[in-house]
């Protein structure tokens, strides 16, 4: 595992971060016990709790409280509820505040690393509530403030100065409105967080090699030619499935790594196995070439 500087934390995190929330849960604390001891094996020291979930954070707790707890990042999904009423958004200060406090109680953390946002909508967060997360950072039970999402309500929030970090969405096809918000993120001084590395459009060679990319046709949309044979998927991202040595998830998640601005990707993982070969890509160098061609594809796949 290699590992990253965490924003003006000054801490370091590690190249992943393993997420866990109601799917992990369900099959039982002993299950995501052995998945978190797996992850520390690993090298993982960053985990995101998908939900304020009182059982998530208690079991999360115990599974970490015989490291030191300053070696580990734990980050608390925010505006999502805390599985008392379903799976209700809520971003008011009142709940907000007692999601970290409950979570904080039964987990014994001490603190959280950081409290992040979930795609709040550009009315969902009334400046009280801003009010009072800086007043839990204030008081070190929250340490950074982070919001996580996609869209154009994202620039609107990293331009407030107000957050630690940003979590967003990316890929190998991501367009140049991430890249730019990612970018003046960084120039804010803010640590970037990666998640959905390996969207649905480029899991299969079929859908990666129609991911973004039309056939161009003549004027008004008649008179073109889709192309045929060996020469179809040139320009598209089915060499995703067709690389030696390397399935696509890999290849994508590899790719995210290259990025110098992301602090740590966001990974989900069912078992040990999964999480080990997911845990071993940030050892490998990405095949030579294998980012000119996604860049290709990537290119192609706007001018389309």
């Amino acid at each position: 595992m290699r590992y990253r500087p965490f924003g003006r934390s000054g801490a370091a995190v590690s190249n992943l971060t393993l997420s866990l929330g109601f799917e992990a849960l369900s099959r039982g604390p002993a299950e995501v016990k052995e998945l978190i001891y797996s992850a520390l094996e690993a090298g993982i020291n960053a985990y995101r709790l998908e939900t304020a979930d009182p059982v998530l954070a208690e079991v999360v707790g115990q599974a970490l409280s015989h490291i030191e707890r300053k070696l580990v990042c734990v980050s608390l999904a925010m505006g999502r509820g805390d599985g008392r009423r379903g799976h209700e958004r809520d971003f008011t200060a009142e709940g907000m505040t007692g999601a970290i406090d409950r979570a904080l109680h039964v987990s014994g953390l001490g603190w959280i690393d950081l409290a992040l946002l979930e795609e709040p909508a550009e009315d969902e967060l009334p400046q009280a509530s801003l009010n009072a997360l800086k007043a839990l950072r204030s008081t070190g039970r929250v340490r950074l403030l982070g919001v996580a999402g996609d869209g154009e309500v994202m620039d609107a929030y990293v331009s407030t100065g107000a957050f630690d970090v940003l979590a967003t969405p990316y890929h190998v096809n991501s367009d140049w409105r991430v890249r730019n918000r990612i970018r003046t993120a960084r120039e804010q001084d803010m640590a970037i967080f990666a998640y959905d590395y390996f969207p649905d459009s480029l899991n299969t060679a079929r859908k990666a090699a129609a991911s973004d990319q039309e056939q161009k046709r003549g004027w008004f949309g008649f008179g073109g030619k889709k192309k045929e044979g060996p020469l179809a998927t040139v320009g598209t991202f089915a060499f995703l499935h067709q690389t030696p040595h390397w399935d696509a998830e890999s290849i994508c998640l590899g790719y995210a790594l290259t990025e110098p601005s992301i602090s740590s990707v966001v990974i989900h993982a069912d078992d040990a196995a999964r999480l080990t070969a997911l845990a071993e890509i940030t050892e490998r160098d990405m095949p030579p070439g294998l980012a000119a061609q996604i860049e290709m594809a990537r290119v192609s796949a706007k001018a389309a």
